[in-house]
């Protein structure tokens, strides 16, 4: 896929020299085609990093995205520079009048408060109601997921007695729907987080269904019966080396924290990483902008009924 993004975005640089393919605007706007508008409200402390990271699983199918990175305006980010974020993103108020085939919310690094304890917890409410109806698909990830689930159908996130740190493996609990076509049946994941989600409530509510789990990790994907939401509890967006950044971030921190699990090999932390979760994070994107996005999305969109969520 095409993905057309600022020639000065950062992330340019490293997705070209990995052959990603994207595409200056001069080139797209001269393709007889409606390129499909993805939303990505980033959430994330390393703004760069996840930018790079979503836009290279974006770029991996033979569609034309356009992509809008969203801020909140209620937070201000302490490790993104005030000039990318001018220069790159732009509020939630300054698109709240436009409508996008897609949706992704990231994680972020609030899980251990309550959701109303966020600073931008009204503003990200604001939004979610307004994806309900300007949005067609919408991709929640790990506290983002949580976030959405909780908003929309009040389902609670649970503290863990530790850190859900590592690589794990999955396996699917419903095996014909179009957004894990191609799973494999045991398939790994990264997860990094304090709480967690738990099947029971997911599986009580007739507007969800429970899509894949791990016996380690518990949840991992749900979708709604609309198949317009899908949430993701883990991390497969992440590079190599994200959980390593993490640990040994945690680590100069004097913080508590253990080695991410099936991550190093035999557990050593000198030991470059073994990544098994690339063509499990390359499907599911894959999947979700294909089935979910671009085979549903009108070609002009329209403003949708609000269902999802609803009562």
């Amino acid at each position: 896929m095409p993905v057309k993004i600022p020639d000065t975005l950062p992330a340019r640089g490293i997705l070209e020299a990995e052959n990603v393919f994207l595409m200056e605007e001069r080139r797209a706007l001269h393709q007889d085609i409606r390129p499909l508008r993805i939303a990505i409200l980033n959430l994330m402390p390393t703004k760069i990093a996840t930018e790079t990271q979503l836009l290279r699983l974006l770029g991996n199918t033979p569609l034309q995205v356009e992509v809008t990175l969203l801020h909140t305006a209620s937070h201000s980010a302490k490790n993104t520079s005030a000039e990318h974020l001018l220069e790159h993103y732009v509020s939630f108020a300054e698109v709240r009048h436009q409508s996008f085939d897609g949706l992704i919310v990231t994680g972020a690094p609030v899980e251990t408060l309550p959701f109303e304890a966020v600073d931008y917890w009204p503003e990200l409410t604001e939004l979610l109601d307004w994806a309900r109806t300007n949005v067609f698909s919408g991709l929640f990830i790990c506290w983002g997921a949580q976030a959405a689930l909780f908003h929309y159908y009040g389902i609670p996130k649970y503290p863990l007695p530790g850190k859900m740190f590592g690589v794990f493996p999955h396996r699917l609990i419903t095996r014909h729907e179009r957004i894990v076509q191609g799973f494999d049946d045991v398939f790994f994941a990264p997860h990094s987080r304090y709480t967690a989600n738990r099947r029971e409530d997911i599986l009580a509510d007739p507007r969800l269904m429970l899509l894949a789990e791990s016996d380690e990790a518990g949840v991992y994907m749900a979708q709604s019966a609309d198949h317009r939401q899908v949430f993701v509890t883990g991390h497969s967006e992440y590079d190599p080396c994200t959980l390593q950044g993490e640990y040994n971030r945690d680590l100069g921190k004097g913080l508590p924290i253990g080695i991410p699990q099936n991550y190093f090999p035999a557990d050593d932390p000198s030991r470059d990483p073994l990544v098994r979760w690339r063509s499990h994070a390359n499907l599911l994107f894959s999947n979700w902008l294909n089935y979910f996005v671009y085979q549903e999305t009108p070609y002009a969109f329209v403003p949708l009924p609000a269902e999802g969520g609803e009562e």
